[in-house]
């Protein structure tokens, strides 16, 4: 790994950034150890069941919609003031999505030292045969390069019905998690069915889908780790209907391509070059109660 590569993913973003230090004493340094961490601090909105419990329909609705870490971890200390590795009560815990666990992961990751980022795709472990609309954490594993973490799937001693998986969640094997590209590619191809990707809980599926988490995922890699409904430029079809056109079709296959090969210097530079799939200062987000509106965003800076 080239310096530049290590020191970009060492480096917090507005959206990594867990704020003060204080809140962040004594923490292990360990991807499993902040994976466990994280599945501590966190628990998945619709999973509560799994705990035995119910959120409060306030809470289910509005704490996904939380963009920051240092909100996120905001959140977990109203919740429960205690520090930030004491153990929690499930209903104590920030209620996210799949999106905060992965990026919670990698905020710890960057700030212990270790160089992390979020990627986007679709894992194949919720339901047989369906590719599920996923985020998980990557890092750099000092003998193996890159490893992709879920650490929402970490087991947990308080859930009632666990997740049944035949890896370790901490070692994700990347045929069982392909990233947003290759899952466009094999679509693209013929290899797999659009009708195979999407969230199977919802019955939402489909290349339009498909098409969002390509720039999502380069967006990620870029150290913009947007909300998984927000969208933009080549990403944004504006209706399941909306066909890309054959300049969208061209800019997203090669962005497919750069992302599932993830070389950092083609990475950055398609996405600088690019402003279909740049993240704008004002992206749309397709919120799952609200609607649809507009948000402004925190501002990145000169380094991103």
């Amino acid at each position: 790994m080239l310096p530049a590569e290590r020191d970009f993913y060492l480096t917090q973003s507005v959206h990594s950034d867990p704020g003060t230090s204080d809140k962040l004493a004594e923490l292990p340094d360990g991807p499993d150890e902040l994976a466990l961490l994280v599945r501590h601090l966190l628990i998945h909105r619709e999973e509560a069941g799994r705990f035995g419990c119910a959120l409060p329909e306030s809470r289910y609705r509005s704490e996904a919609e939380t963009r920051y870490i240092d909100d996120i971890l905001e959140i977990v200390l109203r919740l429960d003031d205690a520090p930030l590795t004491a153990p929690r009560r499930p209903l104590d815990r920030f209620a996210g999505t799949c999106r905060d666990f992965a990026l919670l992961h990698c905020a710890l990751l960057r700030h212990t030292g270790t160089p992390a980022r979020v990627r986007c795709g679709y894992a194949t472990y919720f339901a047989p045969g369906f590719h599920d609309d996923h985020w998980v954490t990557e890092y750099v594993h000092p003998e193996r390069g890159w490893v992709l973490s879920d650490p929402q799937f970490v087991p947990d001693s308080r859930i009632e019905t666990a997740y049944e998986l035949d890896f370790d969640p901490v070692d994700v094997p990347r045929d069982s998690f392909l990233v947003a590209g290759e899952g466009w590619r094999r679509c693209r191809t013929g290899e797999a069915d659009p009708k195979t990707f999407g969230v199977s809980v919802l019955g939402l599926m489909g290349m339009w889908m498909v098409r969002a988490n390509v720039v999502r995922d380069l967006a990620a890699l870029n150290r913009a780790e947007v909300l998984p409904w927000d969208a933009w430029g080549v990403g944004d079809g504006g209706s399941r209907s909306s066909e890309p056109g054959e300049a969208e079709l061209a800019v997203l296959d090669a962005a497919a391509e750069v992302t599932t090969e993830a070389d950092f210097e083609r990475v950055r530079a398609m996405y600088q070059s690019t402003p279909s799939l740049r993240v704008p200062e004002t992206i749309t987000s397709y919120q799952s109660y609200d609607g649809e509106c507009e948000v402004r965003l925190r501002s990145e800076g000169p380094g991103a």
